[in-house]
């Protein structure tokens, strides 16, 4: 049932055996349709999360209470000890847990590890050509997201319930395949063709091109380049510093900090003065400076020369 879970749910292992009666739930939609979900507690990203239960899922979980539950009581409260937090946990009816002797635990992590290598050897011994085969608890995970993502799900949405705070690690997760990539993208913009009218699609007259270019020439700024969106007006009143659209060449590292020591000398009249208003409004120009210098300086670090890969010598 571990690789039931772990299949349909797409969470971590140590997630696995933090599970108990409290982490089902039910979620009522507008519609009055019922849902069941699954609550993960915080683990390794420190965010609860819920997980609407498939059929699948919820039948793994549903064998699991019952195998718990088959004296007609409730699920033993059993304290576990968490050995990343040093900490024992409170009595809870952990789904995960087993009778060793007179001793009632939740079953650790590296044993569902242990229990997933064993039964890839049991696999092996019945299928040959299954030998050498290992699967870890990890790997449930990856397939659950190739499976949501592939399946059409926003990849959005599967790094929501798969806990990840960073779309970039989703995607390390997914194994997409090339022709679905051509093949949905292609589906969309034959889509986004069909709703746009035919004149739209005429060639490019000289003034309009003539006006494409003017705009990227009027987006160069003293400090740089101005990143707002093609054929919009500056918003910010040239207040560059302070533009989340502006972005420093790095050869104007040497501008930035003259206008730094300029806001500072600023700062101290200020406070000398007591004009409140502008020692605040100066730290917020300060901070949005800082912030841009470190991002020009990190585009100017030379990359780590790795060297040309050169074929082993025999």
């Amino acid at each position: 049932m571990a690789v039931e879970i772990l299949r349909h749910s797409g969470i971590r292992v140590e997630e696995l055996v933090e599970l108990t009666h409290l982490s089902i739930r039910q979620y009522e939609r507008p519609n009055g349709e019922v849902i069941a979900l699954l609550v993960v507690a915080p683990s390794k990203s420190e965010r609860e999360r819920a997980i609407p239960m498939s059929a699948e899922l919820f039948h793994a979980v549903a064998q699991i209470i019952r195998r718990q539950t088959r004296n007609a009581q409730g699920i033993p409260l059993v304290t576990r000890y968490d050995s990343h937090e040093k900490l024992w946990s409170e009595p809870m009816p952990f789904l995960f847990q087993r009778q060793l002797g007179t001793v009632r635990n939740v079953i650790a992590p590296h044993t569902i590890l242990n229990m997933l290598a064993r039964s890839c050897e049991e696999i092996a011994e019945i299928n040959p050509a299954f030998a050498g085969t290992k699967f870890t608890p990890h790997d449930f995970r990856r397939l659950f997201a190739t499976e949501i993502v592939n399946g059409g799900l926003p990849i959005h949405i599967g790094a929501a319930l798969l806990g990840h705070l960073n779309l970039q690690t989703t995607q390390g997760y997914v194994a997409v395949f090339a022709e679905d990539i051509v093949k949905h993208y292609q589906e969309f913009l034959n889509h986004r063709r069909a709703l746009r009218p035919e004149h739209e699609y005429g060639d490019v007259a000289p003034e309009e091109w003539a006006e494409f270019e003017e705009h990227f020439d009027k987006r160069k700024v003293e400090l740089g380049n101005c990143a707002r969106p093609y054929g919009s007006p500056c918003q910010h009143e040239h207040a560059c510093i302070r533009c989340p659209m502006l972005q420093v060449n790095p050869k104007m590292l040497a501008r930035l900090a003259e206008l730094e020591q300029d806001l500072l000398q600023r700062l101290r009249r200020a406070e000398t003065e007591g004009w409140l208003g502008e020692i605040d409004g100066i730290n917020t120009t300060l901070t949005f400076l800082r912030t841009k210098q470190a991002d020009a300086a990190r585009t100017v670090r030379r990359p780590v020369d790795l060297g040309l890969p050169r074929p082993r010598t025999p």
